[in-house]
């Protein structure tokens, strides 16, 4: 299915369009906002039906620490009302520097410096952006499906060993996405004797950790922020639902002495 993306602003809201097989984003207008909220949100959603969007995402405008700001409610406000107008979903996408990667882009690409016919690329650019980061978004996450499903209980085993080389064996619960970072949730491993009845209507507890660095070079660290670490173990319990028993989801409560310092883990 096709893709369609916007890039929302207050003035322009830049276009872009996937490819039939949703494989790669393309550029393509911008919309001059009328300054009625109403004839706006009813024009993209004419854009969205022309260009046969099976799905339509949208760009959220976050501060750089990942706060939402009003900018961000103003975005909501207007995806509430696409939402409801049109026949398809519509999702959000963290669209942090998008906008400085698209004017950067403009500038090596040599495009014309007149104000407006720059803008009106600027918009659509970003666009792209937002639609490719989604687009690798969804595709890291099939792929970690995919690896989920490869495990058994054998060896879905991760050893962490800290800073002073103490060594704890946890099991992979979820790799998972919030807000445009990585996170890891795992839960101690249970001898089994500790496999009763009993100890599994206590819930277990949940360990989780920032995934950082590349492929090549991944490790865990971990979230020192209370508050993030509530928000983030909020978005496991809700994506873990999606992958597993929704009630053993709610029993699961977060580990607040796990306060490790990792610097490798083994799977």
């Amino acid at each position: 299915m096709k893709i369609v993306a916007f890039d929302i602003g207050d003035r322009r809201i830049g276009v872009a369009v996937s490819d039939p097989f949703a494989s790669y984003a393309m550029p393509s207008d911008t919309y001059f906002r009328t300054g009625n909220f109403s004839e706006d949100v009813a024009a993209i959603a004419a854009i969205a039906s022309e260009k046969e969007a099976g799905l339509i995402v949208c760009g959220l405008p976050l501060n750089a620490d990942g706060t939402e700001s009003v900018q961000s409610e103003k975005t909501r406000r207007f995806v509430r009302a696409l939402s409801d107008m049109v026949g398809v979903d519509v999702v959000l996408q963290d669209e942090r520097f998008t906008t400085r990667e698209a004017r950067g882009d403009l500038g090596i690409m040599g495009v014309s410096a007149k104000r407006d016919k720059k803008k009106k690329h600027v918009d659509s650019l970003a666009a792209a952006y937002i639609l490719e980061n989604y687009l690798q978004t969804v595709k890291r996450s099939e792929s970690m499906k995919e690896e989920r499903n490869d495990y058994d209980e054998e060896n879905n085993i991760v050893e962490i060993v800290d800073d002073d080389g103490m060594s704890y064996r946890y099991e992979h619960l979820l790799t998972f996405e919030y807000r445009g970072e990585w996170y890891v949730a795992l839960t101690p491993e249970k001898a089994a004797e500790e496999q009763s009845e009993e100890a599994e209507e206590e819930g277990d507890e949940v360990a989780i950790y920032h995934l950082v660095g590349d492929e090549d070079d991944e490790r865990l660290e971990t979230i020192e922020d209370d508050a993030l670490l509530e928000e983030v173990f909020s978005e496991f319990c809700a994506q873990y639902e999606d992958f597993e028993d929704s009630d053993e989801a709610a029993a699961l409560e977060p580990d607040e002495a796990a306060a490790l310092e990792p610097d490798e883990d083994d799977d």
